[in-house]
Formats: structure tokens, sequence, C-alpha cells
């Protein structure tokens, strides 16, 4: 799949702009690198940056996602609005600043599951982005990879996470399942929640 040719949008609503979800590129490392000094998102991703040198792989490990058609990751920023150097209309030169993360984790091509999951920076909380973009993403999911057998959209997070678990059931998530902690790579319990495609 071309990433530079897909860039999804999600609403305005009264208090935030519109946001667009577009693949990250290298020129987002540095903003990157702020938003992850946050001790909140700190607390509940699993894959933490410290320092541009790892922004940078991180961003390229995004790419390689997309190449390899295994994971298909999204800058989540503000739209239209100009933001750094300037740029043709959809660049990240023309977006306005990052507000977080969205990413569709499909290991099996043909399968009929895949997994969604989202961040959001500091600075944007309250404002609606991951409901938003989680929407979107999932609209986009179930569009582009109905042909190939994508029926249900499965998202996990930590039980603790109660913020996330609203998110979820505010987008058709409904939670189905508690998963217990499965150490080193999960090492607290989880919730699992699954939305099935609408078709």
């Amino acid at each position: 799949m071309d990433q530079t040719a897909v860039r999804l949008h999600a609403p305005a609503t009264a208090s935030a702009p519109a946001l667009a979800l577009r693949p990250w590129c290298p020129e987002d490392a540095p903003e990157l690198v702020v938003l992850h000094r946050d001790e909140v998102l700190r607390r509940w991703i699993r894959s933490v940056v410290d320092g541009e040198a790892e922004a940078v792989r991180w961003v390229r490990a995004q790419e390689r996602g997309w190449r390899e058609g295994d994971r298909f990751a999204f800058a989540v920023v503000e739209a239209g609005q100009r933001h750094g150097r300037h740029g043709r209309d959809g660049d990240p030169a023309v977006d306005g600043p990052l507000v977080g993360h969205a990413v569709l984790k499909r290991p099996e091509s043909g399968g009929p599951a895949a997994e969604v999951g989202y961040w959001t920076a500091g600075h944007a909380r309250g404002r609606g982005v991951a409901p938003r973009a989680l929407d979107a993403l999932t609209t986009w999911a179930f569009t582009t990879f109905a042909a190939d057998g994508l029926v249900r959209l499965e998202l996990l997070h930590s039980a603790g996470n109660s913020a996330s678990c609203r998110v979820a059931r505010k987008c058709g998530y409904p939670l189905t399942a508690l998963r217990p902690a499965a150490p080193p790579r999960f090492p607290l319990d989880a919730h699992l929640h699954t939305r099935l495609s609408p078709t």
C-alpha cells in the first residue's frame, strides 16, 4: 500500500479543530520526543521514545510496517494549519501540531482480525482526539480490508486505564474479555474490546 496516498479525516467539534491522520515521517521525530516526555503517556504505552535517535528509529519502524503491510501507523495532527516550513497540501509542513497516534496492526494478511491502538498527546487531552481518531481508523480499516477478509477489530488496554476504556466504549468497542498479565510483554492485566464489521 502506498502510504503517501493515505490521509484520513476526523471532523471538528465545538471546542477543537478537525484532525488529519497521516503516516508518520522522519520530520516528526523532534516533536515525538517532546510528546514522550509526558509521564501519563509513558505510564500506558509499551514503546517509549527517549531522544531523537530513538524517535527516528521508531518512525522508521512505522514506515517499515506500511511497506510490509502488517502495521499501519498514523500521526494524528490538527488539520489544515500552517506549522513549521512551507510545503504542499497534505505534507507535514502544512499540518498543525501532533496531537496523537493511531495504529492498525494486521500481522496476518487475509485473517479475520486486526488490532487497533491509540494515544493522545498530553497537551491535547480532553479535546476528543482519541475517539475521533479511532472512529476514522475503524472506518478506514473495515473499508480498506473488507475484501481481504477483515471482520473484527480488537482493542487491548491496561485494565487500570479507565480513559482508554471510555474511548473504546464510546467508539462502539464493548468490553468482551479480561486478560491476565503475561510478563514481560504484557506486565498488567488488560481489557479486550471488540468491534465487528457493520457489513
